[in-house]
């Protein structure tokens, strides 16, 4: 599979996806500023497609820094695929379009190329992102996704997006959206974590079979934010096989990572704030796994989750209950 910097996957709608993502969440440590300054380094470095969301409180300096390699002539505006996504508090209809228009004002951009509804739990309506009730619980709401999506279909007929998608779903809540009367656009993303540990086999042969995009995000294990991952997890970058592999090609295990995922059909999403980490995680393009070598990593799930994000558990349309 012969692959280049620049090569990307053709989405249902025509069009393109850079396979490989550079993602700009960061736990608490880091600051906003920080997320503008990699985001320069990881276009310069030759990423071009940069994954952000509202939730994740850095939209305003990711777009400064996307607005900035566009001004020095690094790159133009179309060479850059933006993802944005739908956060849990705006799945009303009515909420949908302010939300994105919210998301293209902070970022300065006129359109975002691939819009995402986060997640299919929806909280109560508001100004407060994770609201919750006396005792401390989410409070939860549920508008059928049905219609959060028809709303988004809306804000692509009226370009403010140029591609719509889901983010965090289960075959059963893709399959609510594809069955939909009157469905005009099917999602062209699903995306979800994804790595050796959790290699979505069933999910992504589903996703493929309705020519939807399964995308990857904690695909080198996780940022371990002690306020979603267990800590006693394994560490996926010490795992020996992907140490092992990477001898034999000179890579390091985030290579071997990255591109085993590339290579099933997966986009992958990194994430780093190290600008050397950064440059050494896009250096996918100069080698290829073997098919055994393929098999070997298979072989290394355990339907290990990093984020199963337990404050979301009773929410009738939690996705994680189903095996898929």
């Amino acid at each position: 599979m012969a692959l280049k910097p620049d090569s990307y996957v053709v989405l249902n709608d025509g069009h393109k996806m850079p396979v490989i993502g550079f993602g700009t969440y960061a736990p608490e440590q880091y600051t906003n500023e920080q997320a503008e300054e990699s985001t320069k380094v990881a276009i310069d470095i030759g990423y071009r497609h940069i994954d952000c969301a509202f939730i994740y409180g850095n939209e305003v300096q990711v777009g400064h820094a996307i607005r900035a390699k566009i001004a020095d002539g690094t790159v133009k505006r179309e060479d850059i695929f933006y993802t944005g996504k739908l956060w849990s508090t705006y799945h009303a209809p009515e909420r949908v379009r302010p939300a994105l228009e919210k998301s293209l004002q902070d970022l300065g951009l006129d359109y975002i190329d691939l819009f995402i509804i986060h997640t299919p739990v929806e909280f109560k309506p508001g100004d407060e992102v994770f609201p919750t009730d006396e005792n401390g619980k989410m409070i939860f709401h549920n508008t059928d996704i049905r219609d959060t999506w028809k709303a988004l279909e809306a804000c692509k007929d009226a370009g403010l997006v140029r591609s719509i998608g889901v983010s965090n779903f289960n075959r059963k809540q893709l399959e609510l959206i594809l069955n939909a009367p009157e469905l005009k656009y099917k999602p062209v993303c699903n995306q979800v974590e994804c790595h050796i540990y959790l290699n979505q086999t069933k999910l992504l042969e589903f996703c493929k079979s309705q020519d939807i995009v399964l995308v990857g995000y904690s695909v080198l294990g996780s940022s371990r934010d002690d306020r979603w991952v267990d800590q006693s997890s394994p560490v996926l970058l010490e795992d020996p096989v992907l140490a092992e592999i990477g001898k034999k090609y000179n890579k390091t295990p985030a290579n071997i990572a990255i591109r085993y995922q590339i290579q099933r059909g997966v986009v992958a999403i990194t994430k780093s704030y190290n600008p050397d980490r950064i440059m050494e995680n896009f250096k996918v393009f100069d080698f290829e796994l073997t098919v055994e070598d393929m098999k070997i990593i298979d072989g290394l799930n355990k339907n290990l989750r990093y984020v199963d994000i337990p404050i979301f558990a009773d929410h009738p349309e939690y996705p994680l209950n189903d095996e898929y």
